[in-house]
């Protein structure tokens, strides 16, 4: 019962990426590209800094998440290192791969906490907001290795990245209780708004719908890493460690999240194999539709 409730309560958001699906010819890929540039820079952040502002934020709860998150990538991370000798031959190619199994989609994150019976979307932006410099820096530290992108070029990218700068902001106002003022964050209510819309369906348009069909040795151990390995580590250890059941389930649920849609735009940026990447990020989230909702159930009915 718990599973149907909670599959009911991401099917409109498996719809929205399935009309993607359905009009992805109505668009140039300009155009979804332009929307995905759209959202990286203003829909998204806009929603993250909403989403952790709009609430007082405990500070003993940051200070207990921030460890958790940053293992739960660090772990992705080593996890995903022990494929290296299944993987592409050049260096590049594996490091646009292997970013796939700590990176996430902030998207469906935020339509999965709402999912949850006792967390908030606010606990989920804060996950997220502690976790994007990390994993961006992972990504970026990997790929600059195989690239020709320099460090202070790097530490730029990652020092400027939106989702970074929105997510500190609205820490920063949870943290400080500050009421920013109606005509302020309205517009900014505004745009948050359109930010998992245009999301869901960019990812629709833009998904390789046939990519289970190349689930190959390789690929499939990066999948189960992500998807299956990941949220089962963080479920044992909050059991373990007596996690409190809210933040908790916001760390099974940001563990068991599909890789970040547009992982393959990073990696085609420092030159590696964009299709491989690409093909990656539509095996996970068309799998990670199967697997969500169970990791959900499983937060529900354990923590």
């Amino acid at each position: 019962m718990v599973f149907l409730t909670i599959l009911l309560g991401l099917l409109p958001s498996f719809l929205m990426v399935g009309l993607g699906g359905i009009v992805k010819n109505r668009l140039s890929v300009n155009a979804w590209q332009g929307l995905d540039k759209l959202n990286f820079e203003i829909l998204f952040p806009a929603l993250l800094f909403v989403s952790a502002a709009s609430r007082p934020i405990d500070p003993s709860n940051l200070f207990r998440m921030a460890p958790a998150v940053w293992s739960i990538l660090s772990i992705g991370l080593l996890l995903g290192l022990t494929v290296r000798r299944i993987g592409p031959d050049s260096f590049l190619d594996f490091a646009g791969a292997w970013q796939t199994s700590w990176r996430f989609n902030s998207a469906l994150g935020l339509v999965a906490v709402g999912t949850l019976s006792r967390a908030n979307d606010a606990q989920m932006a804060v996950a997220i907001g502690l976790a994007v410099p990390v994993a961006n820096i992972f990504a970026v530290a990997a790929l600059s290795r195989g690239g020709a992108l320099g460090f202070a070029a790097s530490v730029k990218r990652v020092a400027l990245n939106p989702f970074l700068l929105a997510s500190i902001a609205g820490v920063i106002v949870g943290l400080t209780g500050l009421i920013i003022p109606a005509p302020v964050i309205a517009p900014l209510q505004m745009l948050a708004a359109a930010a998992i819309p245009i999301a869901l369906i960019s990812v629709g348009a833009t998904m390789n719908w046939r990519a289970l069909a190349r689930l190959n040795g390789f690929n499939g151990a990066i999948c189960a890493i992500k998807l299956l390995a990941l949220p089962a580590v963080t479920l044992m250890a909050c059991l373990t460690f007596n996690i409190s059941p809210a933040i908790g389930s916001v760390l099974v649920v940001f563990a068991a999240l599909p890789t970040a849609s547009a992982a393959h735009v990073l990696a085609a940026g420092f030159g590696a194999n964009r299709e491989l990447v690409a093909t990656l990020v539509a095996q996970s989230t068309l799998l990670g539709a199967v697997t969500l909702p169970v990791w959900i159930a499983m937060a529900e009915l354990l923590l």
